[in-house]
């Protein structure tokens, strides 16, 4: 099974039934595999601020959601974080490429990578980085978690972490 259908799977297994997306390389693999998918809703965002808003309407009219996105849009998304998502207490999981790292091509990618981890720690969201492929087996365990205590919860996937999923 690859990494893409893994991660929808564990999204299905925790009855997670709407997910928006924002157009990213790292992440399209997956985005395709959840479009795809009929047990999830899929709305394409056209901004992650939106996007947040789509997740709180779909968990307000009984249905579990997911956002997939860059951290280079976590600035953009503290007011929706703080006055929405936290402020009512919905269970987000954020599935974010972590780009920015060594290697990385774009340099506007490199500043936002040095405040994403400091911007979610200040906001207490609880924040797990996966660097390997093999971490993918949390992924099932975070989900659970997220919805059990009803927190917004980031998953950074950085460039190492796709090259060596399978």
């Amino acid at each position: 099974m690859s990494v893409n259908d893994k991660i929808v799977e564990d999204l299905i297994k925790n009855e997670v039934g709407f997910v928006t997306t924002v157009p990213c390389k790292q992440l399209a693999g997956v985005i395709e595999v959840v479009e795809k998918n009929n047990k999830i809703m899929h709305v394409p965002s056209n901004h992650e601020a939106e996007g947040m808003g789509l997740c709180a309407g779909a968990y307000m009219g009984g249905t579990r959601g997911c956002i997939i996105m860059q951290n280079t849009a976590i600035g953009v998304t503290i007011n929706a974080l703080a006055t929405l998502i936290q402020y009512y207490q919905i269970p987000l999981p954020m599935l974010i490429s972590y780009r920015g790292e060594v290697g990385e091509r774009v340099a506007c990618q490199v500043e936002m990578a040095v405040h994403t981890k400091a911007l979610l720690a200040e906001m207490n969201i609880p924040t797990y980085h996966f660097h390997d492929g093999s971490q993918i087996e949390e992924f099932d365990g975070i989900l659970n978690h997220t919805f059990m205590s009803k927190k917004p919860t980031a998953i950074l996937t950085d460039a190492s972490f796709w090259r060596t999923a399978q």
